[in-house]
């Protein structure tokens, strides 16, 4: 495996051309911060975690995290407590954060561009501050002034960690099952009992305390999702004086063996077993879900980005081993020698279909990461309204589509590295384990298609995105003017758009008739959906390609050339599939689907 290297040229070109950073660091909320300070804090970054974060990725996957049955406690692999302790020291879980509650008050565009480096670097060792931020978010959102006074500036600094718990073994993704019980107190406080799934970093030896965020019932509740709170249930209660108090009544009772992230420790929580732990409500009673949702678009979009980071790190070796590994004779190449594989047109086709959709995941991601911070904090509430839509569009693709590629790239680097792809050593394969779960995160992907058929086509009656179809069409003009060497890009992003249009007006039009229908064709109009966007994306990339120039440019048209013309185009096979409703696939019985 080849040591990572920060992309940051490959980083800087999204940012500067691709966002108009320059007028987000106008913006009043980052007072004080430039391009050139953020570009520079990028850099700083990319050092730190190449040689402090990365070198211990292998060790991770190799070791994992192991659980002591005896002592309910966690021990993370070597070297893993020492590196925390030093990305604590150096401050960059804050970057994105107020400076009220001691953060950087980067915008948070710059957050995912250290999301970016560290997830590629250790994606196991990055959940943990990963976690953190979201719990973050949903306390600032709507914590009480005491509860933020409590909690959130060592969750900012790092020193104490966060987490989400919203699965129950019953429950899954259908978050109303919830069971766990919340029972208040006369002094104000809750005793939460029950058990959770799936808690990432639940448990561990590498903060002082752990900050749970914990889905739960008050007696009267509602059912269903109407009847859910959110609490505050900390590790160690925290005295006045904000020191640690008692342990509370919540420990690790295991954690999974699981496929990748194997250093990360996906933790069955138990609460109450001795009494009940204590809790604190966030905002008001039955409101969990709601508050969840503030910081949905967050995760999902961190969540897609993992899809990126890992395509990024398996490029990186794909690219080194094909320029090292000498096999076979390339067409043209002299008699009796072999040749490197890059010099192979297959395997030039998969590094180029790797770092294509590498740089179109990065756009998709980065855009999305912009529209995030405007619709927050532009001064005009119109614009503030019209990224919070666009934002809301491109949340099912950038979790989605980057997910789904990450996959894609992750297994296209075993196969340049060939059998050697396969075997463990090899470093290879973990990238590919690791981004399995990616997929999975945050609502699946057929939950984030069915996100965008049931929820974002209706936006305003659908006119938002028949209005996102008009914003991409509108580079037309743009493609035109820039020459020839611009045709095939146009030609190719011209037909696609007009195929995607037809299928989304088709699923607005019949979802209504039957949502069967509809929900049928979600994933593959997801599918369809995406491509356009990462066209219109490298689209825009092209154009700041040509203006560019020199070798930088060069590369970039490239890759936007070859996104648009070969990948592109797949979006005129999934019509059908979009179209076909719902009759085929429910046809068969349960029964009749069985193997026999």
């Amino acid at each position: 495996m080849a040591d990572y290297r920060p992309p940051l040229r490959d980083v800087a070109f999204v940012l500067e051309h691709l966002v108009d950073l320059d007028a987000l660091c106008a913006l009043d909320e980052f007072d004080g911060i430039d391009a050139d300070t953020l570009l520079g804090a990028l850099e700083e970054n990319a050092r730190f975690t190449a040689e402090v974060i990365a070198p211990i990725n292998r060790v991770g996957d190799i070791q994992g995290s192991v659980h002591d049955p005896a002592t309910n406690t966690v021990r993370t692999p070597d070297g893993f407590a020492d590196a925390y302790a030093q990305y604590v020291a150096a401050g960059w879980g804050g970057v994105p954060f107020p400076p009220a509650y001691d953060g950087g008050g980067f915008p948070w565009l710059a957050g995912i561009a250290l999301q970016e480096f560290i997830s590629s670097a250790n994606m196991a060792f990055s959940m943990a501050p990963l976690l953190t931020q979201g719990a973050i978010d949903l306390l600032l959102e709507h914590g009480s002034e005491e509860l933020k006074e409590r909690y959130l500036r060592r969750m900012v600094t790092g020193e104490w960690t966060g987490t989400m718990n919203l699965t129950e073994p019953q429950a899954g993704s259908d978050v109303g099952a919830v069971r766990t019980r919340a029972v208040p107190q006369s002094d104000g406080s809750y005793l939460i009992s029950g058990t959770k799934i799936y808690i990432t970093f639940g448990e561990h030896d590498m903060a002082d305390n752990i900050v749970h965020l914990v889905l739960a019932r008050t007696p009267d509740a509602p059912p269903g999702t109407k009847g859910i709170s959110c609490f505050v249930v900390p590790k160690f209660l925290v005295n006045d004086d904000g020191t640690l108090g008692e342990r509370n009544d919540a420990v690790c009772v295991s954690i999974e063996h699981k496929m990748g992230i194997k250093a990360s420790p996906t933790c069955v929580m138990s609460y109450g077993e001795n009494g009940g732990a204590v809790g604190y409500l966030i905002g008001e009673e039955n409101q969990g879900m709601r508050y969840m949702f503030t910081m949905m678009n967050n995760a999902r979009l961190s969540v897609g980005l993992e899809g990126l980071s890992l395509a990024e790190r398996a490029y990186q070796d794909a690219y080194t081993y094909a320029i090292e590994r000498h096999q076979g004779r390339a067409p043209g190449a002299p008699a009796g020698e072999q040749s490197l594989i890059i010099e192979h047109p297959d395997v030039r086709r998969m590094l180029l279909t790797m770092r294509s959709l590498v740089e179109a995941m990065r756009n998709i991601v980065y855009v999305t990461a912009e529209g995030i911070d405007l619709s927050r904090h532009h001064p005009d509430a119109e614009v503030r309204a019209a990224k919070a839509e666009f934002v809301d569009l491109l949340i099912p693709v950038a979790k989605a589509w980057c997910t789904d590629m990450g996959v894609e790239v992750t297994s296209l680097a075993i196969q340049i590295w060939g059998g050697m792809g396969f075997i463990e050593e090899s470093g290879v394969p973990q990238h590919y384990r690791d981004a399995r779960i990616t997929t999975i995160y945050e609502g699946t992907n057929g939950i984030q298609a069915m996100d965008l058929v049931g929820r974002k086509l209706g936006l305003r009656g659908g006119t938002a995105v028949l209005e996102l179809f008009d914003t991409m069409a509108g580079i037309d003009a743009e493609l035109a003017a820039a020459g020839p060497a611009l045709d095939g890009i146009r030609v190719a992003l011209a037909d696609a758009l007009a195929s995607v249009r037809s299928s989304v007006e088709w699923t607005m039009t019949n979802g209504l008739a039957d949502p069967r229908d509809a929900l049928a064709g979600a994933t593959p109009l997801l599918r369809m959906f995406s491509l356009a966007v990462a066209g219109w994306l490298m689209a825009r990339q092209a154009l700041a390609a040509v203006a560019v120039g020199g070798d930088e440019g060069e590369a970039k048209l490239s890759t936007a050339s070859f996104f648009c013309t070969q990948w592109l185009p797949q979006v005129h096979g999934l019509g059908a599939q979009v179209s076909a409703g719902a009759g085929s696939l429910m046809e068969l019985s349960a029964e009749q689907l069985a193997s026999r």
